[in-house]
């Protein structure tokens, strides 16, 4: 049995004994404080005369960096400002995305980051995380070894397949890691030094990344499943083996891969998919909301999915065990209540054989059906949900046929980024006279509807994933289960105000995110040790365990090693 001390971070007031001296420790973002040093590190670091003679404190030095920040329009150049600041201050940049994180979100992750990744190798500046390529087969442990930091918490890893709703972007995925690890940091306090950011390079399939000259990965088509597997192994086991506690999320693969990997690997090592784990609790905290306002249940809907792969699929899972808890329905009984739409159509099993694994539970046994109007007009859906990339598709024509026979009609429109989204909350609001309970992946403003502000809701995976991360660091758990994602759930839907409701939106302010995070991380500790997945020692208040364990973006002081 481990110590609970072992997870926390360093104490703001513990110094920081440091080798290195003068430019080197300027040149160091996770060392530098730009001029924050004090006048007695100055002298003991060998800084004098290398800084301007004023000392700054870290919120004048947030005031310049704002001021700054807020000059430039473009949200591509926000963001490689932001870049900028992390290459030079690791805590700064910290404490400025902790202090305006509903500001910022946009620009670090959806909707920016997509257009970072679609353009990450001509505005490459300076290396964050690591690169596997398929070039490092039978040598990972040795990369890995390259890794400075022998405490590592969390592995984002993805191969750039599916980015979001944008496609194969190959190396150029990178952007999504160092995004998420990001979210971590400011939304649950993971210890900066303790995350690590990965891209699988394995190649790509995208003939323009081939073709451009700034492409930064393999100009190689995207190998075979067979080979791929096997360096998949190979990074598994080399990572566990140096980092032995260490939570591996899996972040924006196909769904051929995305499946298979968290089957493979979630009963053996401590691993989660947030594109169908993490989407799949952040929409059923959001179902569970629009029940809070419709004062209804989750087994009176009809839930029709346009999409079916991985978030569809993660989504309808975790939908169904909320049935299954909620109403004492039988799985079975459950998937009777969703109807899917992939490329060909609705999923029926006059498909199969042929039909992939993962939409097998869900197909129907009715007549075809080609259009999402013609399901809608036959299903008359409670719930509409987009997580197909296919922007506008829920035109006027779906939407008022839905209201039709709905008079509150729930539509999640979730694909990111927000040009991929399946229809606007303007739209949708006014099409149903204010009715509609709308929620998106990416965000929306709120919208005037005759008299009355309706805010949309933002179904971010930003609510979830943080949280869950934390919970099962903090406890040492052994794997990380579907019961933890629907505690979350749970608990996030929970934190939903009554005033929030009357308008319109089912998810808290995100501005509250670190009380999210620490509720959902308790709650996961929580479960981890009922279950006796967790290996650390049991706190005797587990919430305000979790709460030390967080990490905040304060100067440490200095002094020479």
């Amino acid at each position: 049995m481990l110590t609970k001390t072992q997870f926390h971070p360093p104490s703001a007031d513990e110094p920081l004994c440091v080798s290195g001296r003068g430019l080197e420790i300027l040149n160091d973002p996770w060392l530098n404080k730009g001029t924050s040093f004090s006048a007695e590190e100055r002298t003991t670091l060998g800084l004098c005369g290398l800084l301007p003679p004023h000392v700054s404190d870290i919120e004048e030095q947030e005031q310049r960096v704002m001021e700054n920040y807020r000059r430039k329009s473009d949200p591509l150049e926000k963001f490689i400002f932001l870049c900028s600041l992390h290459d030079r201050n690791v805590t700064l940049f910290y404490r400025v995305l902790l202090d305006n994180l509903m500001e910022m979100t946009p620009i670090i992750y959806t909707p920016t980051v997509g257009f970072a990744c679609q353009n990450f190798g001509h505005i490459y500046r300076r290396n964050r995380g690591m690169y596997l390529s398929l070039h490092d087969k039978g040598h990972i442990p040795e990369v890995l070894a390259n890794w400075p930091s022998d405490d590592v918490d969390i592995i984002v890893i993805s191969d750039g397949s599916r980015i979001l709703g944008l496609g194969d972007l190959g190396a150029n995925g990178m952007g999504i890691p160092i995004g998420k690890l990001a979210l971590y940091v400011a939304g649950a306090g993971l210890h900066p030094w303790r995350t690590l950011p990965i891209l699988l390079d394995v190649g790509t399939n995208n003939e323009e990344l081939l073709n451009d000259p700034l492409y930064l990965g393999i100009t190689h088509q995207r190998i075979t499943k067979k080979e791929f597997y096997e360096i998949a192994d190979e990074f598994v086991e080399a990572a566990t083996k140096r980092w032995p506690h260490v939570l591996i999320q899996w972040e924006d693969f196909t769904n051929d891969k995305a499946f298979p990997l968290l089957e493979r690997y979630r009963h053996k090592v401590l691993s989660f998919n947030d594109d169908i784990q993490g989407t799949g609790a952040v929409a059923l905290a959001g179902l569970l909301g629009a029940m809070r306002i419709k004062q209804e249940t989750l087994a009176d809907q009809r839930i029709v999915f346009f999409g079916a792969g991985s978030a569809a699929i993660g989504i309808a899972d975790m939908i169904c065990a909320g049935m299954v808890e909620e109403s004492g329905l039988t799985l079975e009984e459950a998937r009777q209540r969703f109807w899917l739409l992939d490329s060909q159509g609705l999923v029926t099993r006059q498909r199969t054989p042929g039909l992939q694994e993962h939409k097998l539970p869900y197909a129907r046994d009715e007549a075809e059906a080609v259009s999402l109007h013609e399901v809608v007009r036959r299903v008359k859906p409670t719930a509409l949900i987009g997580v197909s990339g296919q922007p506008g598709t829920f035109d006027e024509k779906v939407i008022r046929e839905m209201h039709e026979h709905c008079s509150q009609p729930i539509v999640f429109a979730l694909s990111n980024p927000t040009v991929k989204s399946e229809c606007t909350a303007r739209d949708v609001y006014h099409w149903t006279r204010g009715n509609a309970i709308f929620a998106s992946g990416s965000p929306f403003d709120p919208v005037r509807v005759g008299g009355k502000v309706l805010v949309p809701g933002q179904g971010n995976n930003m609510f979830i994933f943080p949280g869950v991360g934390l919970g099962a660091v903090a406890c040492g758990a052994k794997k990380i289960t579907d019961g933890m994602f629907f505690t979350a759930a749970k608990t996030l839907a929970h934190m939903v105000t009554e005033g929030e409701l009357q308008t319109g939106t089912v998810y808290p302010d995100l501005s509250k995110i670190r009380q999210i995070s620490l509720a959902i991380a308790t709650a996961v500790c929580r479960q981890a040790y009922e279950e006796d997945l967790a290996t650390y020692e049991e706190p005797e208040d587990i919430r305000e365990y979790v709460r030390d364990c967080m990490y905040h973006p304060q100067y440490r002081p200095y002094e020479p090693d």
